[in-house]
């Protein structure tokens, strides 16, 4: 009877403990749109540790959470940190270049309309530079109405995702 006692109140501390964290230290939204295919799906649900950026700043390559120009109202996106701030970003013949060297790999797509980073852009303090990962089919810091992206308007790191149908559970890579 004990041991089923023990049980129980570890399942239940942990319950608890999990549904806290996510609602204090977390948020959980819903991936919007095509643009993060295809590690993110449309209506993909993911954890946001918000916390994180408090102690350290976003590095390349980490999939972020913001408000476009800090619009309370609009929904919250998911994107990559492609440049961090004092680096320059430019695209030209559908490549990405950061610091004037090419970024990603061979087998990144070219990027169709390269926006306002069609002339080379000096990142700010506290401005980041973010893509899709489906850059083709992403409203991201390329289009004016966005720009780069200022630490203030992130809401934290995506780190978590939940099944989208197709593939289960997992970090956010």
């Amino acid at each position: 009877m004990r041991e089923i006692f023990s049980w129980t109140a570890g399942i239940f501390l942990a319950v608890f403990l999990a549904f806290w964290f996510t609602y204090f230290v977390g948020l959980r939204t819903t991936v919007i749109g095509v643009s993060m295919e295809p590690g993110l799906t449309n209506g993909q649900g993911i954890l946001v540790n918000r916390i994180s950026y408090r102690i350290v700043s976003p590095k390349a390559g980490d999939v972020i959470v913001f408000l476009p120009n800090g619009n309370e109202n609009a929904h919250y996106y998911v994107k990559r940190v492609v440049a961090v701030p004092g680096q320059t970003v430019l695209i030209s013949d559908g490549v990405l270049y950061v610091d004037g060297k090419a970024y990603g790999d061979e087998d990144m797509d070219l990027i169709a309309a390269p926006g306002i980073a069609e002339n080379e852009i000096r990142l700010g303090t506290d401005e980041y530079f973010v893509l899709g990962d489906n850059c083709n089919n992403s409203e991201d810091s390329r289009s004016a109405n966005i720009g780069p992206v200022h630490k203030s308007t992130i809401i934290g790191k995506a780190w978590f995702h939940f099944s989208n149908g197709q593939e289960g559970w997992g970090l956010v890579r």
